[in-house]
């Protein structure tokens, strides 16, 4: 259920993301959405493990790892409201939502394969394995969604009734994650991510009125804001059940500290790079820092984990989407203004 959430969560971000532009800082998000994804999620890991050792908490090491690949994906639809209120440039927009985007899909092909080698399926496999299996996941369903969204976008962009749209588009992310995730085992989620970044682009150069898709792009804006309040319930009733200690409140404050951390210096490392070593826009790398906002995914995630350290990965999961809502959430847009004075 919570996998199959993931699907319809990314499919409706994909759907706000202009393709055309996007391809203009494609390096950078590309960059962001990979490399970034997994050292955020090696130094999560290794940080979070290093500091439950010390304070006496028993989490095994691969468990660390699942925390670092559920916690790094950012959430793109928290922040484009934020954007669009202080009227940022569409530069910056773009970079944020393409980067979030993207790492969505290799997050939770990261949290997937730890999470399997946590449960011990596949410890006693050899490394080139575990690669290959990696490789499928992601690989194989970012080429069924382009497939997928091909086809269903040549149907879709010349029909003219929103009703009829909005039901097409529900059936094909039913029906796209089931052949992606039960028929071929291949990602559903990134499968239905590439296959909503193909309809977004096809249906705004065809013969769709501006009114089908304006209702249609709402309607998922909607599903994604509804499924996400769901995730914020089951959470909640989630926290009626945990049972919380010193060393738990302690390790939300951790987590916090290491995952704000982690994504600066994941962001650092690339942007440092693509510069060849000699421009660092320090304004420009605490904004996408600050605004990598946590929600919907990070829980969903975090609450389809079974077994005995499901409450305490719930528990600190939660701590790092709370204080992303309502820390970064709440100053954000005086991070960005503050970056477009300086620019100015």
């Amino acid at each position: 259920f919570l996998h199959g959430m993931l699907s319809f969560l990314l499919f409706a971000g994909s759907l706000h993301v202009n393709v055309s532009d996007l391809s203009r800082y494609k390096t950078l998000i590309s960059y962001l959405a990979t490399f970034s994804v997994i050292f955020s999620t090696v130094f999560i890991g290794c940080s979070l493990y290093i500091i439950t050792q010390l304070l006496c908490i028993n989490l095994p090491f691969h468990y660390c790892f699942v925390f670092g690949a559920l916690i790094s994906p950012t959430d793109p639809i928290a922040v484009l409201g934020v954007l669009k209120r202080v009227k940022a440039p569409k530069s910056l927009e773009l970079k944020i939502a393409g980067e979030a985007l993207f790492n969505d899909g290799m997050g939770i092909v990261l949290f997937f394969v730890t999470l399997s080698l946590a449960y011990g399926k596949n410890t006693d496999l050899p490394a080139d394995t575990i690669m290959f299996y990696f490789f499928r996941q992601g690989l194989g369903g970012l080429i069924l969604g382009l497939f997928i969204g091909y086809f269903s976008a040549i149907l879709l962009k010349n029909v003219n009734d929103p009703e009829i749209a909005i039901i097409f588009t529900l059936g094909l992310v039913s029906g796209g994650y089931y052949i992606s995730h039960y028929m071929l085992e291949v990602s559903g989620p990134i499968c239905m991510a590439s296959a909503g970044l193909v309809i977004s682009h096809i249906i705004k150069n065809g013969n769709m009125t501006e009114e089908t898709i304006m209702r249609l792009g709402s309607f998922w804006e909607l599903i994604d804001e509804v499924l996400n309040a769901i995730l914020f319930v089951l959470i909640g009733l989630e926290f009626i059940r945990i049972q919380f200690d010193l060393y738990t409140g302690i390790s939300g404050v951790v987590a916090v500290s290491i995952a704000l951390f982690g994504r600066w210096l994941s962001i650092l490392i690339p942007i440092y790079a693509l510069t060849y070593f000699k421009i660092l826009n320090l304004q420009l790398l605490n904004v996408l820092t600050w605004s990598g906002l946590r929600g919907g995914i990070s829980i969903a995630l975090a609450l389809s984990i079974e077994g005995i350290y499901h409450d305490f990965l719930v528990s600190i999961t939660y701590a790092v989407v709370i204080f992303s809502m309502m820390v970064q959430g709440m100053s954000i847009s005086y991070i960005i203004k503050k970056y477009l004075r300086r620019k100015r």
